[in-house]
C-alpha cells in the first residue's frame, strides 16, 4: 500500500518570542516493510540552517534555531511511503515464553537503539506502577508465549478502556488514565508498555500515522486524523520487534506508518523546543494520510 503523508504544525505565541530552538521528529526512521521517498520539511519563518541527525533512540531528529523574534511558526512535513504487509508467518507465530524471553533480552550484549535491553526498564513517562502490573498479571503467565501475551494485553486495553479525547492531556500520567479507564492512543500505549515491562517483556513506544480513509466496507480506525501511537514488543531473535495497536486491537500492518521508536513519548515527540520570553503558546495540527493505490 502506498500513501502520501502531510503533517502541518502551526505554533502561535501571544507575543513575539526570541531565540526559539526546536527539535522535529517527523522524518520516518528505517523500518522493515516500509520504503520512504520524497521527504521534505519546510519551516516558516525559515531558519538559517537545519541540522539532520538521529535522536537518542530509533528516531530521526532535525534541529534548528530562529534568532529573530517570531509570533508564529509553521512546520510542514511531507513524504510518500510504501508499506508491505506483515509476513503470513507472523499471524500464527507464538515466540518464546516470557521467562525465556526475559533471559534472552538480558543476555544480549549491546545497547543500540534497537536492542531489547534498552526497553526493559523504567523511562521518564513509563514508570513502574503496581496497579498496572497487578492488573496485567491476570492475563499473563510465566510460560505464556510472547505473541499470545501481547495480544492478551492489547485486547484487554481495547475492551476495558474507552477512547476519549477529552479525558486526558499530553502530560497526564499513565496511571491516571489507567484508573479512569479512558484516554487516547498515547495513554493506552504507555499503559501497555508499563504492563509489558512489569512482566519482563521489552516494550517500546512507536510514533506514526494511520491511513485516513479505510478500504470500502471497513470501519474507520481510531486516531487517523492525528499522529498515532502503538507498542512494539520484542518477540525474540526470530520475530524481532512486532507492533501491537491497543487502540484498535490489531497488529501494526499496512494501515500503520512508522516514524520513530523510543522508550516512551518523550523520546519521539514530534516537536519540542525552548524560547526566550513569557508568552503563552497554542499549537495546531493537521494530518493527512492519503492512499495512492
Amino acid at each position: 500500500m502506498r500513501y502520501a503523508v502531510s503533517h502541518l504544525t502551526t505554533v502561535k505565541y501571544a507575543a513575539p518570542v526570541q531565540l526559539a530552538q526546536f527539535a522535529v521528529r517527523l522524518r520516518p526512521a528505517a523500518w522493515p516493510g516500509q520504503t520512504v521517498s520524497d521527504y521534505a520539511l519546510s519551516v516558516d519563518p525559515a531558519p538559517a540552517a537545519i541540522s539532520d541527525g538521529e535522536g537518542g533512540y530509533h528516531v530521526n531528529e532535525a534541529k534548528f534555531m530562529l534568532r529573530e523574534p517570531i509570533a508564529q511558526l509553521r512546520i510542514e512535513s511531507r513524504f510518500q511511503v510504501e508499506r508491505q504487509p506483515l509476513p503470513h508467518a507472523i499471524g500464527g507465530a507464538t515466540g518464546p515464553g516470557l521467562t525465556d524471553l526475559r533471559e534472552r533480552a538480558m543476555a544480549r550484549p549491546d545497547l543500540s537503539p534497537l536492542s531489547p535491553a534498552s526497553y526493559i526498564f523504567a523511562s521518564p513517562i513509563a514508570q513502574p506502577e503496581h496497579d498496572i502490573a497487578l492488573w496485567a498479571s491476570g492475563f499473563l503467565g510465566e510460560t505464556m508465549p510472547v505473541m499470545e501475551a501481547g495480544r492478551a494485553l492489547m485486547e484487554a486495553i481495547y475492551r476495558q478502556f474507552q477512547y476519549d479525547g477529552d479525558a486526558t492531556v499530553a502530560d497526564t500520567p499513565p496511571i491516571e488514565a489507567f484508573h479512569q479507564r479512558r484516554g487516547v492512543c498515547q495513554d493506552f500505549t504507555h499503559i501497555m508498555i508499563i504492563a509489558a515491562r512489569a512482566h519482563g517483556i521489552p516494550a517500546a513506544y512507536v510514533s506514526g500515522y494511520l491511513r485516513t480513509l479505510p478500504p470500502p466496507g471497513q470501519d474507520r480506525l481510531i486516531g487517523a486524523d492525528a499522529m498515532h501511537a502503538w507498542v512494539n514488543l520484542w518477540c525474540g531473535e526470530e520475530l524481532g520487534w512486532i507492533g501491537f495497536d491497543p487502540t484498535n486491537d490489531r497488529l501494526a500492518d499496512t494501515d500503520h506508518i512508522f516514524i520513530g521508536m523510543g522508550r516512551d513519548y518523550s523520546d519521539v515527540a514530534p516537536l519540542d523546543g525552548t524560547f526566550r520570553g513569557s508568552a503563552q503558546q497554542s499549537m495546531f495540527f493537521s494530518v493527512d494520510v492519503a492512499p495512492l493505490d
